[in-house]
């Protein structure tokens, strides 16, 4: 393992979960969160657990983001922030 490439990966997987938490747009915080899922599933290959990896880019990374995708999208705001 190439331990520079799993510092560079961790660092942005600390940055796309801080700024998920952060962000006030949904839409946007869903983006990131697929983001991390793609750096989490990348650090998963590095680490060698390539059924992992596969699993976290399927489920995560695709299914989950376009179905957040589709549940902010049918959603309405109530007040303007």
């Amino acid at each position: 393992m190439i331990w520079q490439l799993d510092l560079l990966i961790l660092v942005f997987v600390i940055i796309c979960a801080l700024a998920a938490i952060n962000i006030k747009d949904l839409l946007s915080a869903v983006i990131i969160l697929g983001a991390y899922s793609f750096l989490m599933c990348l650090l998963w290959a590095e680490m060698g657990a390539v059924d992992v990896a596969f699993t976290e880019a399927s489920v995560a990374a695709a299914v989950s983001t376009i179905l957040f995708v589709g549940a902010v999208l049918k959603t309405t705001r109530r007040s303007k922030d």
